[in-house]
């Protein structure tokens, strides 16, 4: 198995650069986690207005057929 040739980035200690794949590496799992609950909250609220959006068609759907009834 090859071992891999990293370096730390300077300025930025949280940061290493792998010659192997040019890919640059976050070593800071905290920061890396707070980045994972950002976009599942980002999801989550993507789909809640999607819901709410829905839910409002709906309601205006809905209230069509009641004034229909009403007016018959």
């Amino acid at each position: 198995m090859a071992t891999r040739k990293t370096a730390k980035i300077k300025d930025n200690p949280d940061l290493m650069k792998d010659f192997t794949s040019g890919a640059v590496i976050n070593t800071n799992n905290s920061a890396y986690e707070a980045r994972l609950a950002q976009v599942e909250k980002r999801k989550l609220d993507e789909k809640q207005s999607a819901d709410i959006e829905d839910m409002k068609k709906q309601i205006a759907d809905l209230t069509k057929l009641v004034k229909k009834m009403v007016d018959k």
